[in-house]
C-alpha cells in the first residue's frame, strides 16, 4: 500500500474511528504514543502502539464479508508473529460505548511489556511509562 492509500484511509476514518483516535491521542500524556495508519509489516493497521506491540482496528460492517476476515485473520497472524498482539472492534462498540473500549486497550497497554522499537520505526520521546 503506498503512502497515498494510507492518507486517503486517514481522511476516511468513519466518525467512530475519530472518536477513538482523539482518546488514543490523549494517551500521550501517560507516554503511550498511537500512530494512526502507518506502514507495519506490509499492512496499515487502524492504529499501532509500538513501544508496546499493541495493534488497535476498528471493524465496520465489511468486515463480516468471507474475503475481508480472511485478510485480517492472515495479517493477525503475522503480526502475532512478529510479536504484536491485535485488539479488534466493532464500530459499533466504539459508537455505544468508546469508554470500554478505552478501558480494554489500556488494560492491555498495561500489561504488555515496552520493546524496542522496530528498524525504521524510532520510538516517540517517553514513549511507555505505565498507565498507573
Amino acid at each position: 500500500m503506498s503512502v497515498r492509500r494510507a492518507r486517503a484511509l486517514r481522511k476516511a476514518m468513519s466518525g467512530q474511528e475519530v472518536r477513538l483516535w482523539v482518546r488514543l491521542r490523549a494517551l500521550r500524556e501517560r507516554g503511550f504514543h498511537f500512530r494512526r495508519q502507518a506502514p507495519l509489516l506490509g499492512y496499515y493497521p487502524d492504529f499501532i502502539c509500538l513501544s508496546r506491540r499493541l495493534v488497535v482496528e476498528v471493524d465496520g460492517p465489511h468486515h463480516e464479508e468471507l474475503e475481508q476476515r480472511d485478510h485480517d485473520v492472515h495479517r493477525d497472524q503475522v503480526l502475532r508473529r512478529s510479536g504484536f498482539q491485535t485488539l479488534r472492534f466493532s464500530t459499533r462498540a466504539v459508537h455505544e460505548d468508546v469508554d470500554a473500549v478505552m478501558s480494554v486497550i489500556c488494560q492491555a497497554l498495561s500489561a504488555a511489556s515496552p520493546t524496542r522499537p522496530l528498524r525504521g520505526h524510532p520510538p516517540h520521546k517517553g514513549e511507555g511509562r505505565d498507565l498507573g
